[in-house]
Formats: structure tokens, C-alpha cells, sequence
């Protein structure tokens, strides 16, 4: 590997993939914004399973982070329902979607160029609510990641995110024979990915359902509700096997839970 940190390369491959059309930096259409401003909206943090309504706070009017969210997916419908959103991501190309979005619907987004591994530019206590998509799966340590959200988090303010929990990790490509234990950490083990695999995957790492949850309590967080998920594609998918799990949790002091 070069000597670009591991987020460097991250954020330059995740560029070329929207470039190439990739699934998660396809922004939203413009009917698809005119339904969420009608009331009529939802958003993925896992590749198949919508937010649940009854897990959204009061939205007119909250601040809302997109945590790793661009590719002008979640923001734009969550403007739409009259939040006032800011945006960050690593990744100039989604960013640009996030731009491009609110360009051509009308309405104003702050958008961060940032890395979620780094201390968050944030001051303490500024969102409502902070939407988190599945990209933990880019990053060694959470930990620091959910005490930073915890900081910029207002007292009861609400944390909607999507993890991968680590089985997909364990297979081969044709996710028919289990071939690998965890952790999976190229980092501490480069033999885990060849340097040709970089271009096509990224760096990324496992990290376990206990890993996580035990991680948000860690952090002062309050574990409301999860749902599993599948991948959406592939043998684990074709056979129900879930391997996403989504997650609402609250800063402890809850107004609203």
C-alpha cells in the first residue's frame, strides 16, 4: 500500500466509485424530493429496510447531521421534511451530489469536508439528530467515532445508524464457505487484502454487533430500537441471512423518547 492513510484511500476509491455509478452516491430525483415535501418520504441506513416512521423525532425545524451521508440520498428528503441539515463526508464526489442536489431543488445544505475518525468540527450539543448510514465499515475504531457524536448531540437528541455487523467478513466471494475468522483488520494483517483487492473494496474492517452496542452504551447513549437487514444481493441475501443491523438510539436526558 502507498503511504496515504487508510482514510485517504478510502475517500479517493469511494470518488472513483460514484464516478463509475455506484449504488450508494446516486442522488435522489427531483420527484422523489416533491413526495418527501409532501410528506410522503423514507430513507435507508441499511440496504433494504426503510427508517421505521415512528423512529423520527420532530423534524421541522431540527438540526440534523449526515454523518458519512453524502451522495445526496438521505439530506435532501430530510430537507425536505424541514430539517435543517449539514453534511460530512470524506468523499468529494458526494458531497458534490449533495450540492448539486440543493442547487437544483432549492434549498440549503452545509456541507463538510471532513474525515468522521477526526475530532468532529462541531461545537458540543448542536444537533438534534445525527443520521449515520452504513461506513463503519471503513473505520479501525468506533469508539472515538460515538463519543464525537455524543459531544455535537444535544441532551436527548437522537442518533439513527446502520452498521454492518462483521459475518460478511467470514466468506469467500461466492458467500458459500465460511474462510476467514475476526477481527478483520487489513491493517493489523495485511494478508487479508491484496494490494490488486484495494481499488475494488477499499480498506475495510469487521466490527461486531457487541462491539457497537457496547460501544453506544459506552458513549452515554440509550439503546431504543434495532432491526436487522440483509445485503440486498448475493448468496447471505438469497438465503435471508441478516448481516446489517440499524440502530436508534438517544443521548441520555431524552426529552423525546
Amino acid at each position: 500500500m502507498s503511504e496515504e492513510t487508510y482514510q485517504d484511500i478510502n475517500a479517493r476509491i469511494i470518488s472513483q466509485w460514484v464516478a463509475e455509478g455506484w449504488e450508494w452516491g446516486k442522488p435522489v430525483d427531483h420527484e422523489t424530493f416533491v413526495r418527501a415535501r409532501q410528506g410522503d418520504w423514507q430513507i435507508l441506513l441499511t440496504p433494504t429496510v426503510p427508517v421505521p416512521a415512528s423512529w423520527w423525532p420532530p423534524l421541522k425545524g431540527a438540526e440534523v447531521l449526515g454523518l458519512a451521508s453524502g451522495g445526496g440520498q438521505q439530506m435532501p428528503v430530510l430537507s425536505a421534511a424541514g430539517a435543517y441539515c449539514t453534511v460530512l463526508d470524506y468523499a468529494p464526489a458526494q458531497l458534490e451530489s449533495e450540492r448539486m442536489v440543493a442547487e437544483r431543488e432549492g434549498y440549503y445544505i452545509k456541507v463538510v469536508e471532513a474525515d468522521m475518525t477526526k475530532t468532529l468540527p462541531f461545537e458540543d450539543d448542536k444537533f438534534d439528530v445525527i443520521v449515520n448510514p452504513v461506513s463503519l465499515c471503513y473505520v479501525r475504531k468506533v469508539q472515538p467515532i460515538f463519543y464525537e457524536i455524543a459531544r455535537v448531540l444535544r441532551p436527548g437528541g437522537v442518533l439513527l445508524a446502520g452498521f454492518d455487523t462483521g459475518f460478511n467478513y467470514v466468506v469467500d466471494e461466492s458467500e458459500e464457505r465460511i474462510v476467514r475468522g475476526l477481527p478483520y483488520d487489513p491493517i493489523d494483517n495485511p494478508a487479508l487484502l491484496e494490494e490488486d483487492d484495494v481499488e475494488e473494496v477499499g480498506i475495510q474492517f469487521s466490527h461486531t454487533p457487541g462491539e457497537l452496542l457496547s460501544g453506544l452504551l459506552r458513549a452515554g447513549f440509550v439503546i431504543d430500537d434495532v432491526y436487522d437487514d440483509i445485503n440486498g444481493e448475493g448468496r447471505l441475501s438469497e438465503l435471508g441471512i441478516p448481516t446489517m443491523l440499524a440502530v436508534r438510539a438517544h443521548k441520555h436526558g431524552s426529552m423525546w423518547a
